[in-house]
């Protein structure tokens, strides 16, 4: 399955004891040479956080990327937010 329509991934992780609120978005938006870009975003909900992006020459790589990094932070115990 392709994450290539452009709808991001928003999870967030809350956790009052800890004074845990954090989210975590991923996107892919195309690039000018046909490749893609893996946007990702972090932080503490309620702040701008940070952000990364990664650049991959083929929809493959970058679909792998975002599986994987989506896997390990449901991992971590993050939610569809």
């Amino acid at each position: 399955m392709s994450n290539m329509d452009g709808k991001p991934l928003y999870l967030r992780r809350v956790n009052p004891a800890l004074n845990m609120r954090r989210f975590y978005m991923l996107s892919i938006q195309p690039t000018l040479f046909r490749g893609a870009s893996l946007v990702r975003s972090w932080g503490r909900i309620g702040a701008s956080g940070q952000a990364m992006i990664e650049t991959f020459d083929c929809a493959d790589q970058v679909d792998g990327a975002w599986r994987r990094l989506e896997q390990r932070k449901r991992q971590r115990g993050y939610v569809d937010g």
